[in-house]
């Protein structure tokens, strides 16, 4: 790798001893529930939970989220906001679904016409 053009020694230091050797490999990227609350999801999902009468009510999860159903299509931010905002729709707190939008949801209610 070379170095970009605004970068070059300073004058009266010896880089002979520096490494120049690959890095090291990167950790591993956790998985199961810990790995889960240590990056944002790339999106989210939803599960439709039907309660006897009335209309199926959502559940907005992480993709990796034990709970979450599979073959759905994935939500973006501002789809998977639309949907928290439904009466009835309950966010998953197992995966971080509720701590990720949560403050999204309220993050203007502090702001008022002036």
């Amino acid at each position: 790798m070379r170095a970009p053009e605004h970068v070059r020694p300073v004058d009266g230091v010896d880089y002979n001893q520096v490494s120049t050797g690959p890095l090291p490999p990167a950790p591993p990227t956790p998985t199961g529930r810990e790995g889960l609350w240590e990056r944002r999801p790339s999106g989210w999902v939803l599960a439709k939970v039907r309660s006897g009468r009335g209309p199926a009510r959502g559940v907005p999860h992480a993709p990796e989220c034990a709970e979450a159903p599979e073959g759905v299509p994935l939500l973006d931010v501002r789809r998977a906001l639309d949907v928290a905002e439904k009466p009835g729709t309950q966010l998953c707190t197992l995966c971080g679904c509720a701590q990720e939008l949560t403050p999204l949801l309220s993050a203007f209610d502090h702001i008022t016409d002036s």
